[in-house]
């Protein structure tokens, strides 16, 4: 894996049910490295702090892979990196193969994979379309977040490597799927509920389904 672009937001206001609101998901490449820091990305636009940011969120990083599925779907759009609102784009990123807790080296960072993205209607007002959110769930390939373990810069053309691979989990690909599946799969919770690179209150959520 490797970075092919870091990417950042200013703060934009969008409309939603007749009420202004400040998004960070605008994110547009920039050629200089970025600091990833433990509560988020230096100088990033981070609007809604409940949702976004934080130690479990602090870094979210997309696969350049997709892309051409989601150009294939809205054409129209004005295309480019950081499209999802990812703070890295990355080539060959496989969320079947990343595992909840799975830890990397990137430039002079060292990150820890937390838990996928989970799409709102910010997401839907910057594809135009509300739909936008169920087609991101039935793909299946949401990115992740990680944490920051050690902070440090990244840019472009940087190696992703695996240093550290977690025991006895699920992949992102599994998760997001078990986050919005209805019958949940019980031998998936009962690999993560005591995984703690997934927030304690995901997995006290997840805990209520094994009753």
């Amino acid at each position: 894996m490797e970075i092919v672009s870091t990417n950042i937001a200013k703060p934009t206001t969008i409309f939603w049910n007749g009420k202004e609101i400040n998004t960070g998901i605008y994110k547009n490449p920039v050629n200089e490295p970025i600091l990833l820091g433990s509560q988020g990305v230096q100088d990033d636009e981070i609007a809604d702090r409940k949702v976004h940011g934080g130690e479990f969120k602090a870094c979210y990083i997309f696969s350049a892979d997709h892309y051409n599925y989601w150009k294939s779907l809205y054409p129209n759009l004005e295309w480019n990196w950081g499209m999802f609102g990812e703070n890295l784009t990355v080539s060959s990123l496989n969320e079947k193969e990343l595992h909840i807790g799975d830890i990397y080296k990137i430039g002079k960072t060292l990150v820890q994979v937390t838990q996928p993205r989970e799409p709102c209607f910010k997401f839907g007002v910057k594809f135009n379309n509300q739909n936008v959110l169920n087609q991101f769930i039935d793909y299946g390939y949401s990115g992740t977040y990680v944490r920051i373990l050690e902070e440090g810069y990244v840019k472009t053309g940087d190696k992703i490597e695996l240093v550290e691979k977690a025991k006895n989990s699920i992949s992102i690909f599994q998760l997001f799927s078990l986050l919005f599946s209805k019958d949940k799969n019980k031998d998936h919770i009962k690999l993560i509920i005591d995984n703690s690179a997934l927030p304690k209150k995901k997995r006290d959520k997840l805990k209520t389904y094994l009753n």
